[in-house]
C-alpha cells in the first residue's frame, strides 16, 4: 500500500530555523566585530597619547586620547618613559613613550 499523503511543506520548518541560526550567528559576529574595533581604536588612542604626553605632558596625552575616541585612564612616567592606558568603549590598551630632552613644566 503506498501512502497518499505527501512531505509538501516540510522544508518550510527547516528553512526557517537555518534562518534564525544564521542571524544569531550573525549578530554575536558583529558584537565581536565592535569589540575587536574598540580594542584596534584604543591602541591606536593609547599610542598617540604615550607620544604627546613624552613630548608635551599629561594635558596633550588626555587631548589625543579624546581625540582619538579614548580616554586616559592612567598615566604615569617612569624614569624617562610615560605609561598611558587608554579605554575605548569596553577596551583598554597601554603604551609607553620615551622622553628624550626636559620634561616640560606646568
Amino acid at each position: 500500500m503506498v501512502s497518499t499523503r505527501g512531505d509538501g511543506g516540510q522544508s518550510t520548518p527547516l528553512m526557517a530555523a537555518a534562518v534564525v541560526l544564521a542571524a544569531v550567528v550573525l549578530w554575536i559576529l558583529a558584537g565581536r566585530a565592535g569589540v575587536a574595533v574598540d580594542a584596534a581604536r584604543a591602541r591606536t588612542a593609547a599610542d598617540a597619547a604615550a607620544l604627546a604626553g613624552a613630548a608635551e605632558g599629561r594635558p596633550a596625552a588626555e587631548d589625543h586620547a579624546g581625540a582619538n575616541g579614548g580616554v586616559v585612564v592612567s598615566y604615569r612616567t617612569v624614569d624617562d618613559d610615560v605609561v598611558v592606558t587608554v579605554r575605548v568603549g569596553e577596551a583598554k590598551a597601554t603604551a609607553r613613550a620615551r622622553r628624550t630632552g626636559e620634561w616640560p613644566t606646568g
